[in-house]
């Protein structure tokens, strides 16, 4: 983490009063990039940047060809015409050699715009140097459509929190004095003045604005989840012109949008994070005309019909069904865990997760790729960040390439051979019983936050009988399915079809699925292949 004193040798933070300094090292992302490594792209997000050591480039595509258009120094920005005038960024930036930077996210900035004006206003006089004319200054306060009021450690407004973040709604984020488990909190405040006390999530959704409500009652494709997988298919489908639903119980990006850096995934060099992924497929589906629902469950699915029951009562029929509702992480088997949950305990990690580990000492219990990702950018915000693994290794488990990172970053602790046993703390979790599974030894150590991905499991009891499951539960298809003793047709099922013609899954919920984005994805584009092949047959049967 940056100190005050690395914040004060910076120039542009020379005049800024101690408590800014204060707040800021506890505010901003502190981070560290190897040579060739993006910390923005064209069109995220704005944010501010300020360079820290190294050297930063500025990228921008022309004519197919990335070109470097700028570069900034230690105490220089990125950032600044996003920021002044409340837009996407118009270039990228990576690392051009090994490089350290600061990232303000706009609350952050705004806040310290009130307590130092001669950051935006240096901010505003870099932004003249590339506009002709500034309408937006830097200092003034950005005004949100949507504000979030709540406890700092409310398990509630947590998950609120995930769900705003995820489905893309920009929202002001207001820390209060109150008890965690108020019933009134969290607060949804509207500009246009409606105010709502302890919503539900349906409530939430349909007050900023989201689909909850299927616009028809039958279409060619219903697509159950909207992860990588379920959101590839909505692409595909709703591009081929296939009246296309996606029904999504929480938000875009399923399991893999709380991921917090995906590296192996193509055409992205240096990584994207799972909910910038899942944004880019979210928009792509619904500007090809998919329509998403959040907030839904299936209850029921008949076999014979593919008429879907949703919860309240709507129902819906499809041509074709494809199941895409992904996994659930597998809860921790200590006691009382769950009355720590949303106030110290959280499963998966996401970056919006960032402020619950700034300053923290941070647990994170898993050996894999999610566990590593995690750790790394954690290690960005928290004071620690200590990796408890059971087994006597990273290696069996975790790519290589997250190994050697870890290894880099002495900020990490990797303590193999052991795992949780106890809890404790009152409204928040404050600590944590540590067995060393070598000696036998249990210690009692500060744990502020623990992130839990011990693995995954698959929530399909909801489904008919007729559509076959293997001993934990994913879906059979293909090969097994037809193998299974369930499957009544005269042909051979699709490679991605159920025992029920005309259903397909894919994703992590199919049995004998590769657990990784990248073939998530391509089970969603070929589904929607088979999709046209089943649609072909004629009537269900032939």
């Amino acid at each position: 983490m940056i100190t005050v004193e690395g914040l004060r040798a910076l120039h542009v933070f020379a005049e800024v009063p101690d408590a800014a300094l204060v707040y800021l090292v506890g505010a901003v992302e502190d981070i560290r990039l190897v040579t060739g490594e993006y910390f923005a792209h064209e069109g995220d997000a704005r944010a501010l940047f300020v360079v820290v050591e190294g050297l930063a480039e500025i990228t921008k595509v022309v004519n197919g060809d990335e070109r470097v258009i700028g570069t900034r120094r230690p105490g220089q920005f990125f950032g600044e015409v996003p920021m002044t005038l409340s837009t996407p960024f118009p270039a990228s930036g990576r690392a051009g050699e090994p490089t350290r930077v600061l990232k303000l996210e706009p609350a952050v900035y705004y806040s310290l715009a009130a307590a130092a004006p001669s950051v935006p206003d240096r901010v505003a006089g870099l932004a003249r140097r590339y506009l002709d004319s500034l309408q937006t200054m830097a200092a003034e306060q950005h005004e949100y459509e949507v504000r979030l009021i709540h406890p700092r450690r409310s398990a509630r407004a947590h998950r609120v929190i995930g769900f705003l973040t995820r489905n893309q709604v920009d929202f002001e984020n207001v820390d209060v004095d109150a008890a965690a488990d108020a019933a009134r909190y969290p607060v949804l405040e509207l500009a246009s003045g409606a105010r709502f006390e302890n919503p539900t999530m349906r409530e939430i959704a349909e007050a900023v604005g989201l689909d909850v409500t299927p616009a028809a009652g039958h279409y060619d494709v219903v697509i159950l989840g909207a992860g990588p997988a379920g959101l590839t298919a909505a692409v595909n489908a709703a591009a081929e012109g296939l009246r296309t639903l996606v029904v999504e119980t929480f938000a875009p990006g399923g399991q893999a949008g709380t991921s917090t850096r995906i590296e192996n995934y193509t055409g992205f060099p240096f990584g994207i994070s799972g909910d910038d992924l899942a944004r880019r497929a979210f928009t792509q589906a619904k500007r090809l005309g998919a329509e998403i629902v959040v907030t839904r469950t299936v209850e029921a699915l008949d076999p014979e019909t593919r008429e879907l029951t949703l919860d309240g009562g709507d129902v819906v029929r499809a041509e074709v069904v494809i199941l895409a509702m992904g996994v659930v992480w597998r809860t921790l088997p200590v006691a009382g865990v769950d009355r720590f949950l949303g106030s110290g305990v959280y499963y998966g990690a996401a970056r919006s997760d960032s402020a619950v580990a700034q300053g923290a000492d941070v647990c994170i219990v898993g050996a894999g790729n999610s566990a590593g990702q995690a750790a790394l950018f954690f290690s960005r915000h928290a004071r620690s960040v200590t990796m408890l693994v059971r087994g006597e290794s990273l290696e069996a488990s975790m790519s290589r390439y997250l190994i050697d990172q870890i290894a880099a970053i002495p900020a990490i602790r990797v303590e193999t051979r052991s795992e949780v046993v106890g809890l404790h703390g009152a409204d928040a979790l404050r600590s944590a019983d540590i067995a060393d599974r070598r000696t036998g030894a249990v210690v009692e150590r500060d744990v502020d936050v623990l992130f839990v991905m011990i693995g995954a499991d698959a929530e399909t009891a909801w489904l008919p009988a007729e559509i076959a499951r293997d001993a934990r539960g994913f879906v059979l298809t293909g090969a097994d399915a037809a193998e299974s003793g369930s499957w009544r047709e005269a042909r051979r099922p699709f490679a991605l079809e159920t025992t029920v013609p005309g259903v397909f899954a894919i994703g992590d919920v199919r049995s004998g699925s590769v657990k990784r984005v990248v073939a998530g994805v391509g089970e969603g584009g070929a589904s929607i292949a088979f999709t046209h092949q089943y649609l072909a047959l004629g009537a269900p049967g032939t």
